[in-house]
Parts: structure tokens; C-alpha cells; sequence
């Protein structure tokens, strides 16, 4: 999904960091947008600025800048007004929610590690032989034949799902 400001976000090619979930009541403001900065992240893994979370937030028409949010990220100042904390949800592409309700950020947080989870494992794949010399071989390919490979992976990825669950349902 592609946010107004240019980023991509809800990606996996932007997750990085690694989960660490604080025993208590509930994580403060500072904590959950710092662990936004941590796990919604560009391509290459490293955080946004705060100058590029501002001035995306105040493209959208919302005014805030770069060391209000460090502020808020730091603790130093701790109340927001709800149109601050819309900008900074649409940045990081969540609820505005995840900022007020726990079982909201719990979801959101476990959906994060999920698609860190999944980025690595891609990134893993995508390292191997085999999968550079796929893909090199099909970027020769004309469009119409690159179709017919894709469609053809996907019949034999289906072929492979239902052996794994007759498999399963034999134990």
C-alpha cells in the first residue's frame, strides 16, 4: 500500500529491528513510537529521519517538526494532539489506535514481527543459486512468457500445499 507521502508502508521490505516487549501495564507513548521507528523501516533496514517524518506528516497538511517528533519519541513531551498522533499513524502506516489501546498495539506489534519474520525469510530465499538464476533467466523473458512461468509456479506451489496437508493429515 502505498502511503500519500511517497513511502511504502505495511511492507515487508521495510521491517527490520527485532521484537522486545516490555512486562507491565502498558508501554508508554515514547515506547510504542520508538518501536515504530524500529520496525517500520526502508528498505535497506535503517529508520527514517525525523526531518523525513515531519516534513512527510506536514506535507499532508499536518504542521510538525522533526524535534517535536523526537520529543515525543524520547518521552520529553508526552501529549499530542490527535491530529499529530493521525500523521504519525499514517506514516507508520497503523491505527491511530496502536497509540490508545493495547490490544490494538499488541495485534499491530505481532503483525510487524510477522512480516519481519517473512522479509528475512524472502531475503534468505532470494540469496540462494537457484532463485538468482530463475530470476535473471526471466527478466529475459518477453512479458507473455514470464505469465506463463509465474502461472506454472503457482500450479506447482499448489500441487506442493495439498501434498504437505495430505502429508499432515497421514501423521
Amino acid at each position: 500500500m502505498a502511503a500519500r507521502h511517497g513511502f511504502v508502508r505495511n511492507s515487508a521490505v521495510f521491517l527490520g529491528g527485532s521484537m522486545s516487549r516490555q512486562d507491565g501495564p502498558g508501554r508508554s507513548l515514547a515506547e510504542k513510537l520508538d518501536h515504530l521507528f524500529a520496525h517500520v523501516t526502508r528498505r535497506n533496514g535503517t529508520e527514517f529521519t525525523y526531518e523525513e517524518v515531519a516534513s512527510a506528516i506536514t506535507a499532508e497538511g499536518v504542521t510538525i517538526s522533526q524535534s517535536y517528533v523526537w520529543q515525543l519519541r524520547k518521552g520529553k513531551k508526552d501529549n499530542p494532539t490527535l491530529k499529530h498522533l493521525q500523521g504519525l499513524a499514517d506514516f507508520f502506516g497503523v491505527p491511530v489506535t496502536y497509540f490508545f489501546n493495547e490490544d490494538v498495539s499488541d495485534r499491530v506489534d505481532r503483525q510487524l514481527e510477522y512480516l519481519r519474520a517473512e522479509q528475512a525469510r524472502l531475503r534468505e530465499l532470494a540469496e540462494t543459486d537457484e532463485v538468482r538464476l530463475m530470476a535473471m533467466r526471466a527478466g529475459e523473458l518477453t512479458t507473455d512468457r514470464r505469465e506463463l512461468v509465474k502461472n506454472l509456479l503457482d500450479v506447482v506451489w499448489r500441487d506442493q500445499q495439498a501434498m504437505r496437508e495430505r502429508g499432515s493429515k497421514q501423521d
